[in-house]
């Protein structure tokens, strides 16, 4: 599965998926990948990857760096910035999108299959 995170800087992407993380009963350090490109979290039977494409100013560093490898059916991830990775990820139908608004920020969800595309929102 891949999940999709957007949004400008300081929106909540990091945190999300440390709440994600936490829910599944993570309890160590969770850090943002903005350095380390990816982060690996084991989760049962899962391969837990959360990746952060910040850094990529061209989507041909996704093939330079092996990324596609991560990306197996047994493996879910979730990936802040994707825009800079181009069309490089596979089967991406979900996507989490955090808005900042002057109050508080907003997060949208939209998952999405071939035969239909559900939208949530809701407000952290």
């Amino acid at each position: 599965m891949v999940v999709t995170l957007q949004g400008e800087l300081g929106t909540g992407k990091t945190t999300f998926v440390r709440g994600l993380l936490r829910a599944r009963g993570i309890r160590g350090a969770v850090k943002s990948p903005t350095y380390t490109l990816v982060e690996h979290y084991p989760i049962s039977s899962l391969y837990f990857f959360h990746f952060d494409f910040y850094r990529f100013t061209n989507p041909n560093e996704w093939d330079s760096a092996g990324m596609s490898d991560y990306f197996r059916d047994d493996a879910v991830c979730l990936v802040e910035w994707p825009e800079r990775v181009g069309d490089r990820l596979p089967n991406c139908r979900n996507r989490i999108s955090h808005y900042r608004c002057p109050t508080r920020t907003k997060t949208r969800v939209a998952t999405s299959s071939p035969s239909r595309i559900r939208r949530t929102a809701s407000d952290a």
